[in-house]
């Protein structure tokens, strides 16, 4: 778990929980504007990927290790007595509706980019029947994602600094690829379950990867007293790396100072 704390006096805690196959190092610009604007930044790699091991990239056993690892960023917050934030990408969006489900956490806000409700590429029904097999004979297979940075973002010099990455995950288990599933299942299952916090959910209105009609659908079904959506409509998948981003982060720190206003935090 790594900790970067703002220049000056805090206003608040950002914790970032990234998307599947990548890692922390992909967030230092969005790292780098938290703290700079006056806000702790909280982060880590999610098990099987980034630098928590070598020997299960791309593999984990239940969904649940996702919730619990986030549960215990969360918790290193609380320490410095401060509002929290949870900003989830993609998986990390799941992971965090998955466990505002299962938890009641003390947040002030939460902020979904892009979350993984529904992907725009399925496996094909043959692919899908085989995962189903493979499941109860060989979890631990892996497979190419068939994910590439080309489908995630426009920006060059993202895509140029992916090319190089050797911490990025290529190929995924049949077990984690299940498991996603059936977190995503949950999402909309649970709806009445999700703890009533403030939610930003902004979608990339180009995405190549995640479905943004699932994604509008359960926003528009999850029962929550302030809840608002912004789609970006030029953005691919990764709207924190688009040529746009510097718009998106002002749109995304509005609504978290919007929100300390609203709890009295700032004036």
């Amino acid at each position: 778990m790594w900790k970067w704390e703002a220049e000056g006096e805090a206003k608040a805690v950002i914790v970032i929980v990234h998307g599947a196959m990548e890692h922390h190092r992909r967030y230092g610009w969005l790292i780098e504007m938290w703290r700079s604007s006056g806000f702790h930044v909280i982060m880590s790699d999610l098990p099987g990927q980034g630098m928590t091991t070598r020997a299960n990239r791309g593999h984990i056993h239940s969904f649940d290790e996702y919730i619990i690892e986030v549960k215990d960023w969360v918790q290193a917050a609380y320490r410095y007595n401060l509002p929290v934030f949870l900003v989830g990408h993609s998986m990390g969006g799941l992971i965090s509706i998955r466990l505002l489900q299962e938890e009641r956490l003390n947040i002030a806000g939460v902020i979904l980019s892009s979350p993984c409700l529904g992907l725009v590429k399925a496996p094909s029904k043959f692919l899908e029947l085989i995962s189903h097999l493979l499941n109860i004979v060989f979890p631990s297979f892996r497979m190419n994602s068939g994910l590439t940075v080309q489908m995630a973002t426009r920006n060059e010099d993202v895509r140029e600094a992916d090319s190089n990455d050797t911490l990025y995950v290529t190929k995924v288990s049949v077990r984690w690829y299940r498991e996603l599933v059936h977190a995503i299942k949950l999402a909309f299952l649970n709806l009445e379950k999700i703890q009533d916090v403030p939610m930003l959910v902004m979608q990339g209105g180009d995405d190549k990867i995640v479905n943004k009609v699932p994604v509008k659908d359960w926003f528009n079904r999850v029962p929550l007293s302030e809840k608002r959506f912004k789609e970006w409509p030029k953005c691919y998948h990764e709207i924190f790396n688009e040529p746009e981003r510097e718009e998106v982060f002002e749109y995304a720190k509005d609504f978290v100072l919007s929100q300390l206003k609203s709890i009295g935090y700032i004036v």
